[in-house]
C-alpha cells in the first residue's frame, strides 16, 4: 500500500474516499498472487503466522467494508429524502436490498451487515477500534451489537467501557454475547424487559432444509418452555429405555420420534399423511436407468421410496422437468392458474430467484409485469420472496429477461445482477 508520504506526493490525500480502491486494488492481487504461490518451502511456525496475518486482515477489511457501508445508507437516505421519498420501511430495503447484492449474500444477511455497521459508530468505540485492527471477527462484532439494539448512544458507550476492562480477544463468541448482555441488561433494565417481552411475541417455529432428505423443525420458545419441553422429550427416553421391548432407537431418535407422535398425533412417528411436490425429471421417466434423483423444491434430492408412509398416506405430485426447466406436470387439479403458480414455485426450487436469496418463495411475479403487457405465461413468471417483491416497486429498480434466458436485476446505482441459471 501507499506510505502518506507516497500518497501526498501523488496527490492523493489520505482522506480522500476514493483512495481505498487503488491499495485493495494491490491488496487483493497480491492475495491471488499469494494463493497461486507454493508454500511447501515455508515452516509450520510461518505458516502459523500467515494463518494468523490473514484472519486478521479480513477483520480490518470487514470494519473498511462497514463504514462504506454506513456511509452508503447515509447517502443513499439523504438523497431519497432530498427527491420527497421519506418512507422509512421502503428507504431501509431499498438499502439492505442493494448491499445485499454487492457483498452477494441474502437479505437477512444484509440487514444484519447494515445494522451493525450503523450501530458500532454509536458509542461502541473500543469495540469498533479492536475490529479495526483485526483484533476481534465479524460474528463477535455483531454479537455485541445485537446485545445493545435498542440502546442509545450514551448506553452503547456505557457497556463499551464495561467491556474495555475485560480481554476480550481470549472470548469466544458465545461468552462475549454472554457478557454483553448482561452489561446492557444492567446498563438499561427498563429496555431488556421490553426486549424480553417482544421476543416472548415472537415465538413461532419454522422448519428449513438439511442434508441427505433431512430437515431442521425449530421451535423459538421462552426459555423456560424449551427446558420443559426437553425435559419430557428426555422423560419419553428413559420410559422406552426401562420397559420391557428391546432398545433398538438411540436417544437421539427416541427424542425425534416423540416430537412426531406428539404434535401429530400419530402412534408411530413414520404414519403421517403427508403431501408433497416432487420434481421429477423426464430423462428418469424415459430411461429408467437414468441416475437423476428427484427433488422436492426447498429440501433438495431425496429417494422416492423414502416418502412411502407405513400406516399413514403419501400423496405425491409429480412435475415434470427437461434439463433442469418445468415442462409439464399431472393433470390432476387442471385450474390454470393453480397449475402455472405450481410449475413457477417448482422451477425456482422453492427458494427466492433473486441473486444470493434463499428465503422461501412468498410471491409470484412478472418479470415484464403485466401493466406493461407481460402475459401471464410460466416464461413470464418468476418466485421471491416478500422482501424482493417489495424491493422491485420502488423507483429505479428493474427486472428484464435477458437475451440469453437469465433474469437480470437492475439497481437505483446502474448495476447488473443475474439470477441463477
Amino acid at each position: 500500500m501507499l506510505t502518506v508520504e507516497e500518497r501526498a506526493h501523488t496527490g492523493v490525500a489520505a482522506g480522500d474516499p476514493r483512495f481505498p480502491q487503488v491499495d485493495l486494488a494491490l491488496v487483493q492481487l497480491a492475495a491471488e498472487q499469494a494463493a497461486e504461490a507454493d508454500p511447501s518451502g515455508a515452516s509450520e511456525a510461518e505458516l502459523i503466522d500467515q494463518v494468523q496475518q490473514l484472519e486478521a486482515l479480513q477483520h480490518s477489511l470487514a470494519a473498511l467494508q462497514a463504514t462504506r457501508v454506513r456511509a452508503f445508507a447515509r447517502l443513499h437516505v439523504e438523497n431519497a429524502v432530498a427527491a420527497g421519498r421519506t418512507d422509512p420501511d421502503r428507504l431501509q430495503r431499498g438499502v439492505v436490498a442493494q448491499v445485499g447484492l454487492a457483498c452477494r449474500v441474502s437479505p437477512a444477511e444484509a440487514r444484519r451487515r447494515v445494522v451493525t455497521a450503523r450501530d458500532l459508530h454509536e458509542g461502541l468505540v473500543h469495540v469498533r477500534g479492536l475490529f479495526v485492527a483485526g483484533e476481534l471477527s465479524t460474528a463477535k462484532v455483531a454479537a455485541v451489537v445485537a446485545a445493545c439494539t435498542d440502546l442509545d448512544r450514551g448506553e452503547r458507550a456505557a457497556v463499551d467501557a464495561r467491556l474495555a476492562e475485560h480481554d476480550l480477544l481470549c472470548l469466544g463468541v458465545g461468552r462475549l454475547r454472554d457478557l454483553a448482555r448482561r452489561y446492557a441488561a444492567e446498563v438499561a433494565p427498563e429496555k431488556f424487559r421490553a426486549r424480553v417481552d417482544a421476543a416472548r411475541a415472537q415465538r413461532r417455529v419454522t422448519l428449513r432444509p438439511a442434508q441427505d432428505a433431512m430437515t431442521y423443525l425449530t421451535a423459538y420458545l421462552p426459555v423456560e418452555q424449551g427446558v420443559a419441553c426437553l425435559a419430557a422429550l428426555s422423560r419419553a427416553f428413559v420410559d422406552v429405555s426401562v420397559g420391557p421391548e428391546p432398545l433398538t432407537r438411540s436417544r437421539g431418535q427416541v427424542m425425534a420420534d416423540t416430537v412426531v407422535e406428539r404434535v401429530t398425533g400419530r402412534a408411530v412417528a413414520t404414519d403421517v399423511d403427508v403431501e408433497v411436490q416432487v420434481v421429477v425429471p423426464v430423462e428418469a421417466l424415459l430411461n429408467p436407468a437414468s441416475p437423476l434423483p428427484a427433488e422436492i423444491p426447498g429440501h433438495g434430492p431425496v429417494p422416492l421410496e423414502l416418502l412411502a408412509c407405513a400406516g399413514g398416506r403419501a400423496m405425491v405430485r409429480r412435475l415434470l422437468t427437461s434439463e433442469g426447466v418445468v415442462v409439464g406436470g399431472d393433470s390432476r387439479q387442471r385450474a390454470f392458474t393453480g397449475l402455472l403458480a405450481r410449475w413457477v414455485r417448482a422451477r425456482s426450487g422453492g427458494r427466492c430467484t433473486e441473486p444470493y436469496c434463499d428465503a422461501p418463495v412468498r410471491h409470484l411475479d412478472h418479470i415484464r409485469r403485466a401493466a406493461e403487457g407481460g402475459a401471464t405465461v410460466l416464461e413470464n413468471g418468476r418466485a421471491v420472496c416478500e422482501f424482493h417483491n417489495q424491493v422491485r416497486e420502488q423507483p429505479g429498480w428493474r427486472v428484464a429477461r435477458g437475451p440469453d434466458g437469465r433474469v437480470r436485476t437492475t439497481t437505483p446505482t446502474g448495476h447488473v445482477y443475474s439470477a441463477p441459471a
